[in-house]
């Protein structure tokens, strides 16, 4: 009988397979990224169907056969009902999901890495935090974590502390005076005081204080729009998943 894994996890991707099992991808603290089989978890009454869902929380009990894991056992910890049954925070989500995947790996701990998942989820589905900011600190603290922290405390060139016009390079991912950027100034985002202070302390703080903040109008725009150029620019992809969240944002305010 094959010895018996006992984690907690969240569904990254279910991809259905044969009449009625599933393929996930689950992020777990202690295994990283795991392939997970779930077999029969589309049959009706199934007792792993709802752990077997996207963005769903659980305890999961794994066994291993040859390269793959399969789920005997799941105990759902959160669902995040008020995320599935809205469709921009459901987009949303399943951005924040395959950016996570995106920068996980198979047996690298990624405790940090749900935490920060589970942190955002939670503060759209019960904190009713606005969007573009919650987006904004999750792409920000999870290239953070995944080793692509940003220099923002001074400028990178000067050391000045408190640029007047501070830019932000996003290929680079520092810090800069106006006057400092150069020839990187194509390459670089506008910043504010007070979007440069935002990143500064989504940086700095513990998670569950990193969306203890306000921001609004262009500021709040500026702090969007790096966060979302130093993702892309630094994975060098684009995530269909956002794609379609701008869609349905755009058919909302048509």
């Amino acid at each position: 009988m094959p010895e018996k894994i006992v984690t907690k996890g969240i569904v990254l991707r279910e991809t259905q397979t044969k009449e009625a099992d599933k393929i996930l991808t689950v992020l777990t603290p202690e295994m990283g990224r795991v392939a997970v089989i779930a077999r029969g978890a589309r049959r009706k009454g199934s007792r792993i169907a709802a752990a077997s869902e996207l963005l769903t929380y659980s305890e999961l009990v794994l066994y291993q056969r040859g390269n793959w894991y399969y789920l005997d056992e799941a105990s759902t910890i959160t669902l995040f009902d008020g995320i599935r049954t809205d469709i921009e925070l459901l987009s949303l989500a399943s951005y924040f999901a395959e950016m996570t995947e995106a920068v996980s790996a198979e047996e690298v701990p990624s405790g940090e890495v749900v935490s920060l998942l589970l942190n955002s989820l939670y503060a759209l589905d019960t904190l009713k935090k606005p969007q573009e900011q919650v987006k904004a600190v999750f792409e920000l603290k999870l290239l953070a974590l995944s080793g692509y922290e940003p220099l923002v405390e001074e400028c990178a060139v000067c050391g000045n502390k408190t640029p007047t016009q501070p830019v932000f390079d996003v290929q680079q991912g520092v810090l800069l005076c106006r006057e400092c950027a150069g020839a990187a100034a194509g390459g670089v985002a506008k910043l504010d005081a007070g979007s440069l202070a935002a990143m500064r302390h989504v940086l700095r703080r513990e998670q569950k204080l990193m969306l203890s903040f306000s921001l609004n109008g262009e500021t709040a725009a500026r702090f969007s729009r790096v966060c979302e150029e130093f993702a892309s620019t630094q994975l060098e992809r684009r995530f269909r998943t956002l794609d379609f969240y701008k869609s349905v944002k755009i058919d909302d305010k048509a």
